[in-house]
C-alpha cells in the first residue's frame, strides 16, 4: 500500500509539471476599430505574416509559433510587440486614440513595454517630418548618440527584461545608431537637397569595427541586418556581371557564395533574387546563379523553383499565355487572340498605381511615333471589381489610347499569374503570331523601348 500511494504521490507531482507552450498567445480588444483584421508582421524575419479576425466588439484571440519582434496592423495604427513561446500578451487601445489608450500586458509582456519606451525616446528625439535630415554632421551625429544613451539607460533599468535579452539588445541599440549613420548619406542629399554630398570619413568612423558575420545578431537585429545587406550590396556595386540587372542581382548571388554564416547566405542570397527573377528577361542566367550559392533555406529554395517553373516558359519565341472575353472600354471583349496580326505592346497597370500613371505620358508619345505602323498598345487593368468606374473615368480623363481592357479577376487573373506578375508596371511585346518577343519589354519612358521596336523595323 505505501508504494502504491507513493506512486500515486509522484504521479501527482509530475502531472503538475507545466511544460512552456511552443507558441505565444495573442489576444485583446481594439475599440472603435474600422477594420475586420489585423495583420502580425515580423520585423527581422519579414516573412512572417499572420491574420488575425476582430470580433464585432473588436476582440481578438490567436496563436503564433514564430518569436521575435513584430509589428501589429490595425488601420493606420502600429503596435510594436515581441512574442516568445509560452508568453500571452493582452493588447487593449482605443483606434481613436492609440497612442495614448495602448495597455499591453500578460506574460512576458515586459519586453514589449520596453520597445514602447524606447520608441518614445528616438521619437522625441528625432522629431517630426524629415527635418532631422537637414541637419549638419555633427548636430545629426550628436542627436543619434543622445538617443543611443537614453535608449541603454532604460535597458538597464527595465526589470521586466532577461539578462539574455538585454545582452543581444545592447548590440542592437549600437547598430541602430550605427545605421542611422549609414542612412545619412542618401537621406541627407535628399532632404537638404545636397545630391553631391559625401559624408566626411570622421562622419563614419564608428561603422569600421562592425563585424558582417554575426548570425545571431543577423536572426535577432533588424538594424544589423540592415547593415550586413548594405555592406554586401555595396560590395555587388564594384562588380560587373554581364546580363546583370539594375540592381546588380546576379553580382550579389556571386558575392554570396563567399559568405560564412548559412543564416545571412540564405538571407541575402533569396532577397537578391526573389524579385528580380520575375522581372528580367536572363531567368536562366539568374536561377543557375542562385543556385550556385548553397543555400540551405528549403522555403526559399521551393519559392525560386516554383518561380523558375513558370518563367522558364516565358522565352523568347514561346507563345504568349492567353486571356479570353476582357472587357474593352470601348465596347464588348476582347481577347489575345483577336490581336493577332500586329506586335502588340502590353501594359500591365492599375488605377491606383503611381509608377504606372507616371508612364503615361511617355506611352502616348510612344503611341503617337508608331501610328499607323505594325503595332497596337495593349493597357489590362488589373483594377479591383469596386474601382471599375474609376478605372472607366480614369481613361476618359486622362484621354488614354491603344486598347483598354479591364482584367477579370484582378491579381489573380489567369493571364497575370501565367505571367507570374507580381509588380506593376509590367510591360511585354508579342510579336504578330502571339509569341513573346520579350517577356519584361523596356518601359515607355526608357530609350531602349525605341531601339527595339526600331530593331524590330517597325
Amino acid at each position: 500500500m505505501k508504494k502504491i500511494g507513493f506512486l500515486i504521490a509522484i504521479l501527482a507531482i509530475t502531472s503538475c509539471k507545466k511544460e512552456t507552450a511552443d507558441y505565444a498567445i495573442i489576444s485583446g480588444k481594439i475599440s472603435n476599430s474600422t477594420v475586420k483584421e489585423i495583420t502580425l508582421f515580423g520585423i527581422t524575419d519579414r516573412s512572417t505574416r499572420q491574420t488575425i479576425t476582430l470580433a464585432d466588439d473588436g476582440s481578438f484571440n490567436d496563436t503564433i509559433k514564430k518569436t521575435g519582434e513584430f509589428l501589429l496592423s490595425e488601420a493606420r495604427n502600429r503596435t510594436t510587440l515581441y512574442l516568445n513561446k509560452g508568453n500571452n500578451i493582452k493588447v487593449n487601445y482605443n483606434a481613436k486614440e492609440h497612442k495614448n489608450s495602448l495597455i499591453i500586458s500578460g506574460k512576458g509582456s515586459g519586453i514589449s513595454n520596453y520597445l514602447l519606451a524606447k520608441e518614445d525616446i528616438s521619437s522625441n528625439l528625432m522629431g517630426k517630418g524629415t527635418e532631422i535630415y537637414t541637419k549638419d554632421e555633427a548636430d545629426y551625429k550628436k542627436v543619434m548618440k543622445e538617443i543611443k544613451a537614453r535608449q541603454e539607460n532604460l535597458l538597464a533599468k527595465s526589470k521586466e527584461v532577461s539578462a539574455n535579452f538585454k545582452t543581444k539588445e545592447k548590440r542592437n541599440i549600437n547598430y541602430s545608431y550605427l545605421e542611422k549613420l549609414n542612412r545619412f548619406k542618401s537621406y541627407h542629399s535628399y532632404y537638404a537637397k545636397k545630391p553631391d554630398y559625401i559624408p566626411s570619413e570622421e562622419f563614419l568612423t564608428d561603422l569600421n569595427d562592425i563585424a558582417y558575420d554575426n548570425e545571431e545578431d543577423f536572426i535577432f537585429s533588424a538594424n544589423y541586418k540592415s547593415l550586413v545587406t548594405a555592406h554586401y550590396k555595396n560590395k555587388a556595386k564594384d562588380l560587373k556581371i554581364e546580363g546583370d540587372d539594375e540592381y546588380n542581382s546576379l553580382a550579389m548571388l556571386k558575392i554570396c557564395k563567399d559568405i560564412k554564416s548559412q543564416a545571412i547566405k540564405n538571407n541575402l542570397a533569396f532577397n537578391a533574387v526573389q524579385y528580380p527573377i520575375t522581372y528580367t528577361n536572363n531567368v536562366e542566367g539568374f536561377y543557375k546563379a542562385y543556385k550556385a550559392v548553397g543555400t540551405t533555406n528549403e522555403k526559399n529554395n521551393a519559392d525560386i523553383e516554383k518561380k523558375y517553373s513558370v518563367l522558364k516558359n516565358l522565352v523568347k519565341g514561346a507563345a504568349s499565355p492567353k486571356f479570353i472575353d476582357y472587357e474593352n472600354n470601348a465596347g464588348g471583349t476582347t481577347s489575345l487572340d483577336d490581336l493577332k496580326g500586329k506586335y502588340t505592346y502590353i501594359d500591365i497597370w492599375a488605377t491606383w498605381c503611381g509608377p504606372c500613371l507616371a508612364e503615361i505620358p511617355s506611352l502616348k508619345k510612344i503611341e503617337k511615333k508608331y501610328h499607323g505602323k505594325n503595332i497596337q498598345f495593349l493597357s489590362i487593368s488589373i483594377d479591383d471589381k469596386k474601382d471599375h468606374q474609376k478605372w472607366k473615368d480614369m481613361i476618359k480623363d486622362k484621354k488614354l489610347g491603344g486598347i483598354q481592357l479591364f482584367a477579370d479577376n484582378v491579381w489573380k487573373s489567369k493571364f497575370v499569374a501565367d505571367y507570374y506578375v507580381k509588380g506593376i508596371p509590367k510591360f511585354i511585346l508579342l510579336d504578330p503570331k502571339g509569341n513573346i518577343v520579350v517577356p519584361n519589354a523596356p518601359r515607355p519612358s526608357d530609350d531602349k523601348l525605341v531601339d527595339l521596336l526600331n530593331e524590330l523595323k517597325i
